[in-house]
């Protein structure tokens, strides 16, 4: 029974991607509700079901007060078969369709919506650029891809537990009274007009306010996974109470915003039991003026009581099923500003993959300067030929990261192009691209997974064997081998903590290494491949790198021009521009500024900043 209503909706069915999703609060709700919309109408149906049973209890309850009332004689002889059917009725179907509520609801809708929204969400996040990311916190951005989904799962359970049942409830309450005596219906009427009121006081409070203390709990989570991501910077500089006072402030603020939200409920609250009081004396001594004046039965005063006490105890439940839905709402419209941003970096219509002959790459008249007046790159003209080799030197802020980051498409040219085999990168699809460039970073950063997740990330579909001798020319090998996480997990199947962070820098550039060679890409980039090892080391992996680099376009950034003096080509980046060029002798004995970097070098190191 469990598994039918479970498996009604699959959260991970097939959908239309949206480059720019709806940005407005209900179609963006909407848009995440098409596979549920057989599911939320059979919700609805039987939410009012069971709001139409509650009301029918109360009016029979209503109706066995006057029966009694005509004393015991024949009472089960004239209506003993109804009583049996009734009481069959509440044991047998009401429990059957109860429970049919409750699952299509706790079973079938709650669990697969949270779950279909962050799935999509992720998916959505993921294929933003790498721009966007830098642009906001991690931290964030993981908080609203967590909050939103409950969130939004809340707003529905509201909608089909509370809402649309008390709906159900009053229309039903306001025919009982109807047919007992219209005149019933007056202080109903008032109640009810009043409740409106305060409703409509309410929304307009609540949503702003429930907003803003989701917002100020992002800006907690963002601040606090900040601190313990940079951990090594607090405790090196030994910045605890400034860390903590960071902390205070944004905690701070969240207690103000909640103290805030809080203060709307309690005054609802205080109304409430107010405008209850008046619905209770204005039915129930409505009711019973009635029956003094022998114009309604004791079964009529009987159900106006129960049914207004019923909606007394209601009216909170009601009232604060509608705080939380428009809490809940405030929580997915701060989560929206990520989750429906659009994406900012996409695919051509009908990019075709990368078809990759030579690797030749060719920069016309490029520029980005990230939408400034400077910095990045500018102007630049290139043609990288086909299993060249490139050395790229320059001062910090020359543009050399600005030229992989754009060959790697993860921003788009501002001006110029950038072709590879003649096809410019913009009309090829961006997996295709990058599954043919290989890169080693300077900031070596691993998932927190095994190293044989994080080696098998540069060709999934490798085998043990060739994922071990690729390891083994990274000189990677031996050091896996000895290693052990908290959890008893040895060698491979180690897992590297958070970016890598139980690991060595040198062991994670080894391990970084390993899993581009693995990778094998006709195309490769290296800034600062060896940055992080030890000379011993180094010299070691050097021969695997020259290795590697046989048959491919290399494009290498270095600060230790011996590593790059062997290139066939050295390029001296200066402002964006490319100053110079030619091979390690030409570029000497040209005396400009790479012999300048050359003779100011300290132990193979280039002293970038001295060379002015």
């Amino acid at each position: 029974m469990f598994r039918y209503f479970e498996n009604l909706v699959d959260p991970y069915c097939d959908y239309a991607e949206q480059d720019t999703p709806p940005t407005r609060l209900w179609p963006f709700m909407r848009s995440y509700s098409q596979p549920f919309k057989r599911i939320f109408f059979w919700a609805a149906v039987m939410s009012v079901i069971v709001a139409t049973i509650e009301i029918g209890l109360i009016y029979y309850m209503g109706r066995i007060v006057d029966l009694l009332g005509n004393g015991p004689a024949h009472l089960w002889e004239n209506h003993g078969t109804e009583l049996i059917l009734v009481a069959a009725f509440i044991l047998l179907i009401r429990p059957a369709l109860q429970l049919v509520d409750v699952l299509i609801l706790n079973n079938a809708v709650l669990p697969n919506f949270g779950t279909l929204i962050r799935w999509r969400a992720h998916k959505h996040v993921l294929r933003q650029s790498v721009g966007w990311f830098e642009n906001d916190f991690a931290g964030r951005i993981a908080n609203r891809i967590m909050q939103t989904p409950p969130a939004a799962g809340e707003v529905v359970f509201q909608v089909f537990d509370a809402i649309s049942f008390s709906l159900a409830y009053l229309i039903g309450a306001a025919i009982l009274l109807m047919a007992a005596d219209p005149r019933l219906l007056l202080p109903l009427i008032i109640w009810f007009a009043l409740y409106g009121l305060l409703v409509r006081w309410m929304i307009k409070r609540v949503g702003p306010a429930s907003q803003a203390s989701s917002d100020a709990r992002s800006a907690v989570t963002g601040a606090v996974v900040d601190s313990y991501s940079n951990i090594h910077s607090v405790k090196m500089f030994a910045h605890h109470n400034h860390e903590m006072a960071v902390a205070k402030g944004v905690i701070e603020k969240t207690r103000k915003t909640f103290q805030a939200e809080m203060r709307i409920f309690t005054i609802v609250d205080g109304v409430l039991v107010t405008l209850n009081g008046v619905l209770i004396v204005g039915v129930v001594g409505w009711a019973m003026y009635l029956w003094s004046l022998d114009q309604a039965s004791v079964g009529v005063v009987a159900a106006a009581t129960t049914l207004t006490l019923r909606l007394n105890a209601m009216t909170g439940w009601i009232m604060w099923a509608l705080n939380s839905f428009f809490r809940e709402l405030g929580v997915v419209s701060e989560g929206m500003q990520t989750i429906a941003q659009p994406i900012d970096l996409v695919d051509a219509a009908n990019a075709a993959p990368l078809q990759l002959t030579s690797g030749q790459i060719q920069l016309k008249n490029l520029s980005h300067h990230y939408g400034r007046e400077t910095g990045g790159l500018d102007k630049v003209n290139l043609t990288i030929r086909p299993g060249e080799k490139i050395g790229l030197i320059g001062r910090s802020g020359a543009g050399k990261s600005s030229l992989v980051k754009l060959l790697l498409r993860f921003y788009d040219t501002e001006r110029g192009q950038i072709l590879i085999d003649g096809q410019d990168i913009r009309s090829v699809s961006q997996d295709s691209l990058r599954s043919n460039i290989g890169m080693v970073q300077q900031d070596s950063s691993l998932l927190h997974r095994s190293v044989r997740d994080n080696l098998l990330y540069g060709r999934p579909d490798a085998t043990e064997e060739q994922m071990i001798k690729a390891a083994k020319q990274a000189e990677a090998h031996d050091f896996i081998l000895d290693l052990e996480d908290p959890q008893g997990r040895k060698g491979y199947d180690a897992h590297v903590g958070e970016r890598g962070v139980k690991l060595s820098g040198g062991q994670r550039q080894r391990v970084t290494l390993a899993r581009v060679i693995l990778k094998n890409a006709p195309i490769l980039l290296l800034d600062e491949a060896t940055s992080a090892l030890d000379s011993e080391v180094e010299a070691v992996i050097q021969k695997t790198l020259y290795g590697m680099m046989e048959g491919k376009t290399v494009i290498a950034i270095a600060h230790r021009l011996s590593t790059i003096a062997q290139m066939d080509r050295i390029l001296v980046l200066d402002q964006g521009r490319i100053v110079e060029q030619g091979s390690h002798d030409d570029l000497l004995a040209a005396q400009g500024q790479y012999a300048q970097f050359w003779a100011r070098q300290s132990g193979g190191f280039l002293n970038i900043e001295a060379a002015e």
